[in-house]
């Protein structure tokens, strides 16, 4: 219980953080506008009707129910996803904070505001916000540990 605990704790910090520079993008930034700050990275205000790269534009509802079942899940289900490991709060918390900033987002806006943009030349990767990373993050840990996991599991056999 202490773990499921430390993880919101976690998941508290991530959707702070996250609403916290949107609600800095939005005041700050007219929808469009872009700040150079590095020369490959902009803090640009888009508003993201889809989900990640933008795919499913205008699924808003769906993708919101999509959401709240996703946090569902996660806490249904949290030993057989996170495992008892000392990554679980981490990971889980993670996770679910960035479910949660984009699921407020989708909820009382109907898009996601993202702002952080990428690019190079011409080339610029899609805008993304502080949940998105969060999301990321925790997914490419969460494979990685199962994958050495299972090479472990492996060897010792």
């Amino acid at each position: 219980m202490r773990r499921i605990l430390a993880a919101l704790a976690v998941a508290l910090a991530v959707v702070a953080l996250d609403q916290g520079a949107k609600l800095w993008v939005v005041g700050a930034f007219a929808h469009g506008e872009t700040l150079p700050v590095l020369p490959f990275f902009s803090l640009t205000y888009v508003r993201n009707q889809g989900a990640a790269w933008g795919l499913f534009q205008g699924a808003q509802y769906w993708l919101a129910g999509f959401g709240a079942v996703a946090v569902a899940l996660c806490c249904l289900f949290w030993r057989r996803i996170f495992g008892d490991g000392a990554w679980a709060v981490p990971l889980g918390g993670l996770l679910l904070g960035g479910i949660v900033g984009n699921l407020i987002d989708r909820v009382r806006l109907g898009y996601v505001v993202d702002f952080l943009d990428f690019h190079w030349g011409a080339w610029h990767f899609p805008c993304f916000n502080v949940a998105d990373s969060a999301i990321c993050v925790g997914v490419a840990a969460l494979i990685a540990l199962q994958w050495l996991d299972g090479r472990n599991r492996g060897k010792g056999a």
